[in-house]
C-alpha cells in the first residue's frame, strides 16, 4: 500500500510517499480500509517533533480517517469486517490503510458520508467537549471563537448556535469572518484591523463574553480574557499563533474568570462515558442539519505535503481531507 511516511521530525518538505507491507491487526486492533483522512493542526506539530506526545518514527502521520473494517484482531467485540468507521489516534490515517485499537475506533451511522465522518469527530469532539464540560455553555450566553475559521474554531461556532449562544466570530482575515457567518456566527470580528477587546465590549454591550474559546494563543489570548465579563470562562485550545501567552493572574481575580484548559484526548479516555454520549448527540445534531464538517479542500495522497504545508502555515479554512482512494 502506499503511505506518507515521517522518518525523522523536521520540516515538513522531510515527508516522504512510499510503498510499504498492509499492516496486520494484532490483540484488540481492528486493520481499516481507510477512505478519507482529515488533516488537523497538531497533525502539523506532530511530524515537526512540536507536539506534547511524540510518535515512535518511523510513522505515518495524521490522526484522523474513516473507511471499513477489513480484519479485526483477537479480542474484538461490537466490530467486524464491514462495518463503517472512524479512527482515532496520534498517527496512522495517511495510508491506504491502518491499525488501530478497537477503543479508538466508532462506528459511523449508516446516513453519514464517509467524508463528513472523517472530518468530524476530531473539531466537533474538541469544541463540544470544550463548551460543554468545560466552559459550562448556556443558552443565551455570548461566546467568543478566536481563530474562527479554522476547524475547530469553525465547530465551536456551529456548536455555540447549536447550543442557543450568541457567537461572535474572530479571525484575521474577512474571508475566514465570511465563512464563520455562514456556520451561524452572528457578529465578527477581524483582529488584524481591529482592537479585539474593544470590539468584544461594543458588542456585548459593555458586559464582556460568558465564554472565549481561544485555539490560538499568541498575541490575542490576553485582550480577549480582559474582554470577559463577571464569572467568565476562557478556555485554552492550543497555541495555533505559535507563542504560549503568560497572562496576568489578577485579570482572573478582578473578575470572577476561569482559566480552563482543553485536552479533548485524554479526558476521552479518562470518560468513555461522557465521550460517548458527547458523540451521539453529535451525530444527532448531524442528522438534524445543526453541525456538519466544513471540508474546504481534498488533495490526493501524493499531494499531502501540500495539504500539510498549508496547514502548518495557518492558511487552512475548515477542515482539509486526504482522498485515500
Amino acid at each position: 500500500m502506499k503511505a506518507l511516511i515521517c522518518r525523522e521530525f523536521g520540516p515538513i518538505e522531510n515527508l516522504a510517499l512510499e510503498e510499504v507491507p498492509d499492516p496486520q491487526p494484532g490483540t484488540g486492533e481492528v486493520l481499516i480500509q481507510s477512505r478519507f483522512a482529515a488533516l488537523n493542526f497538531p497533525d502539523a506539530l506532530t511530524v515537526q517533533g512540536r507536539y506534547q506526545f511524540r510518535p515512535e518514527l518511523p510513522f505515518v502521520p495524521g490522526g484522523e480517517s474513516a473507511g471499513t473494517i477489513e480484519a479485526v484482531g483477537a479480542d474484538v467485540e461490537g466490530l467486524a469486517p464491514g462495518d463503517r468507521v472512524i479512527a482515532m489516534g496520534l498517527s496512522g490515517a495517511f495510508a491506504g490503510k491502518r491499525v488501530a485499537p478497537a477503543a479508538d475506533v466508532l462506528p459511523i451511522p449508516d446516513d453519514m458520508p464517509l467524508d463528513a465522518a472523517a472530518a468530524l469527530m476530531v473539531a466537533h469532539g474538541t469544541s463540544y467537549y470544550a463548551l460543554k464540560q468545560c466552559g459550562k455553555l448556556q443558552a443565551g450566553e455570548t461566546l467568543v471563537v478566536l481563530g474562527a475559521a479554522g476547524g475547530v474554531g469553525l465547530a465551536a461556532v456551529e456548536l455555540g448556535v447549536a447550543m442557543g449562544a450568541r457567537v461572535i466570530a474572530a479571525a484575521s482575515t474577512d474571508e475566514k469572518l465570511e465563512l464563520a457567518g455562514e456556520a451561524g456566527a452572528e457578529a465578527g470580528i477581524n483582529y488584524s484591523t481591529a482592537d479585539l477587546k474593544a470590539e468584544i465590549k461594543r458588542l456585548t454591550d459593555g458586559r464582556g463574553a460568558d465564554v472565549v474559546y481561544d485555539p490560538v494563543g499568541g498575541e490575542y489570548s490576553e485582550p480577549a480574557l480582559r474582554a470577559t465579563g463577571w464569572d467568565g470562562r476562557f478556555l485554552v485550545v492550543g497555541f495555533a499563533a505559535g507563542d504560549i501567552p503568560r497572562i496576568p493572574l489578577n485579570l482572573v481575580l478582578l473578575k470572577n474568570n476561569a482559566i480552563q484548559g482543553v485536552f479533548y484526548g485524554v479526558w476521552a479516555k479518562r470518560d468513555p462515558a461522557g465521550n460517548d454520549e458527547n458523540n451521539r448527540e453529535l451525530f444527532d445534531w448531524f442528522r438534524a442539519g445543526q453541525i456538519r464538517p466544513r471540508i474546504t479542500a481534498t488533495y490526493p495522497l501524493d499531494a499531502s505535503a501540500k495539504a500539510f504545508e498549508i496547514m502548518g502555515s495557518r492558511r487552512a479554512m475548515g477542515k482539509i481531507l486526504i482522498d485515500l482512494a
